[in-house]
């Protein structure tokens, strides 16, 4: 009785996850050709939780004409910036049985851009990704090359941004899945960065387990160890690589349906909320984004109900 009424429960979140996707999501990321009004950009993407790439939205930018490698070697060359080190480029991700966290490391910003245009080695691969507002606390003397916020976003948001993030990396820095809770504009000043998404409606075909927490640590021989948190707790995250997905293990997974986007430089991805994204960038891509806090309203409630009776039937 027991099993039939999971099983039942199963079905349900699989015939809902169908079901949203032919309703709400879109076969591919659409595109605007310029920004839209605060009014359009709340009612036709914020409500309803839809991805877009927005052209046109940073040309007014000094940013996106002036920042290139050599520009900020010669602007923030000698800032100390925090830099995360891996040694596959993973970092924040399951390896093994732990969730690895990176090992963290000050470095002036030249000695980042001499790796990335092949004047040094440095062991490991490097990503400029601290997040948590490292522009404006890290690099402030970049700040006068763009906007401190969207401002249509932010008049349709009525808010202004939790936090604004500076990204730069190699090819090989690498975000593994995952999803965050906020309101996502993340604009590509040089290069690009490749999106696969997932809507929040797949969560039941996404697999997450429980991890302890772990730190990279990079030994004076330039290895890496891995050492583990033991104050921390263990770490709910999603242990699938989604381009080489492991069905034999995660089955469920082949019933999502991941959208794929690049964004290019002078492009903003509006990335919604609670959506699913892996990301990789071309080498040296050059990136800032805005977070916005997510309003904790009906729609959270809602995946926060399809997260737990996704755990509690054991679909994935």
């Amino acid at each position: 009785m027991a099993e039939a009424a999971l099983d039942a429960v199963r079905s349900e979140l699989r015939e809902f996850s169908a079901a949203a996707r032919e309703l709400s999501v879109p076969t591919a990321v659409p595109y605007l050709d310029e920004p839209p009004t605060p009014l359009c950009f709340y009612r036709d993407w914020v409500c309803p939780n839809r991805p877009c790439i927005i052209r046109n939205a940073l040309c007014h930018w000094p940013a996106l004409h002036k920042w290139s490698l050599p520009y900020l070697r010669a602007t923030v060359g000698s800032t100390e910036v925090s830099v995360a080190v891996t040694p596959d480029g993973y970092a924040d991700a399951v390896r093994g049985d732990r969730f690895v966290m990176p090992a963290e490391r000050r470095l002036p910003l030249s000695q980042v851009l001499d790796v990335l245009e092949g004047r040094a080695w440095h062991p490991g691969v490097l990503y400029v990704q601290k997040q948590c507002s490292n522009l404006p606390t890290e690099l402030p003397q970049l700040l006068p090359d763009l906007e401190p916020h969207v401002p249509w976003a932010s008049e349709a948001l009525g808010k202004m941004p939790d936090a604004v993030n500076f990204w730069l990396g190699e090819a090989a820095a690498v975000t593994s899945l995952h999803k965050d809770h906020y309101e996502n504009l993340y604009c590509v000043l040089s290069g690009e960065k490749h999106f696969l998404l997932h809507p929040p409606s797949d969560r039941p075909f996404i697999p997450y387990e429980l991890y302890t927490p772990a730190t990279y640590q990079l030994t004076e021989e330039g290895t890496f160890n891995v050492v583990d948190e033991v104050a921390m707790e263990k770490v709910p995250w999603i242990p699938l690589d989604p381009l080489t997905p492991d069905l034999a293990r995660f089955p469920s997974y082949s019933q999502a349906q991941a959208l794929r986007c690049t964004v290019r430089a002078g492009e903003m991805l509006y990335l919604p909320a609670l959506w699913f994204h892996h990301v990789q960038q071309s080498h040296g891509c050059i990136a800032v984004n805005f977070w916005y806090d997510m309003e904790y309203d009906i729609r959270y409630s809602y995946f926060q109900l399809l997260d737990g009776l996704t755990r509690a039937s054991g679909l994935n």
